[in-house]
């Protein structure tokens, strides 16, 4: 699958040319420096279109008590794949962010979790994937959430897709 990517950004919409590493890095500082106590979700999601499919992968960093703030970055594949396909695709780009940055939050004492946009209910198509998706998170070491606890997927990646 031919995917097309775009650079990090806020959601003011500011586009930044360093690597995700740096600008979650250069965060932690400014916001520990100031005295929050911070937290690191990542996750995404996707849009299937006639032509193709978007996605976007957020890193959310909450300010404990003080709210927070995300990076994010949208793709567009331009195959059409199945819906399991599709979740695991999400989850192993959430996956590689937080492969990426986990050793600065190591570093900085910062927690991570990596969020999937899979439905925990078994009614729900998304559901399919759950048990992979989970295997997959939990297996690399990160700390897993789905619905309807997963909002940097569900919500703040399903809002930029």
């Amino acid at each position: 699958m031919k995917l097309t990517q775009q650079k990090w950004r806020n959601l003011c919409g500011k586009v930044f040319d360093e690597p995700i590493i740096k600008l979650v890095k250069d965060a932690i500082v400014r916001e520990q420096k100031a005295g929050h106590r911070l937290k690191i979700c990542v996750g995404s999601d996707s849009q299937a279109y006639q032509d193709h499919i978007a996605y976007a992968t957020v890193v959310v960093v909450i300010r404990e008590g003080k709210g927070g703030f995300m990076f994010i970055r949208n793709l567009k594949g331009n195959t059409k794949i199945g819906l399991k396909e599709r979740m695991l695709k999400e989850v192993t780009m959430s996956i590689e962010v937080a492969y990426a940055i986990c050793n600065i939050l190591e570093a900085y004492n910062v927690e991570l979790e990596v969020h999937a946009d899979i439905n925990t209910d078994p009614k729900f198509q998304s559901n399919v994937a759950l048990k992979d998706a989970m295997g997959y998170i939990l297996g690399m070491g990160f700390v897993f959430k789905a619905k309807p606890y997963a909002f940097a997927s569900s919500s703040c990646a399903d809002k930029v897709v």
